[in-house]
């Protein structure tokens, strides 16, 4: 199964950057290639994808550790079903803090969906530093 990490260094506080993106109601200001909407339904979070992420209602889960840092992210088309996207918020000397976050290839995933969708991470990144140090 290959994988690939992104990561992002940025010059604010850690807790600035945990408590913005262990927060699912952030997502479609940053994630904008993957959520074009975020839902409630019957008490669980929902997303609907952008046509480049497969134009899907996807189950929507986070599942944060302040302490350790780490953002478990998961999406499927159920419950049972749920791919994780682990991520970590991590302080870095001189008030800087990394973001680092891994995709999986999922079974049946063309390889060039899985580089299509690196891609559309790496953009979402720079929205990711727009929302956090240009604000």
């Amino acid at each position: 199964m290959r994988s690939r990490t992104v990561a992002i260094t940025l010059s604010v506080p850690r807790w600035k950057v945990f408590h913005y993106l262990s927060r699912v109601e952030n997502l479609p200001r940053w994630a904008t290639e993957f959520c074009r909407e975020l839902k409630v339904v019957d008490g669980k979070h929902k997303v609907m994808t952008c046509p480049a992420a497969g134009g899907q209602e996807l189950f929507f889960e986070i599942c944060a550790d302040d302490r350790t840092g780490v953002i478990d992210m998961f999406a499927g088309p159920s419950e049972e079903q749920m791919t994780v996207f682990p991520t970590r918020v991590v302080e870095l000397p001189d008030g800087l803090t990394a973001f680092l976050f891994t995709m999986f290839q999922a079974p049946g995933m063309s390889d060039e969906q899985f580089e299509l969708q690196h891609d559309n991470l790496k953009r979402e990144f720079e929205n990711i530093r727009r929302e956090l140090v240009e604000t």
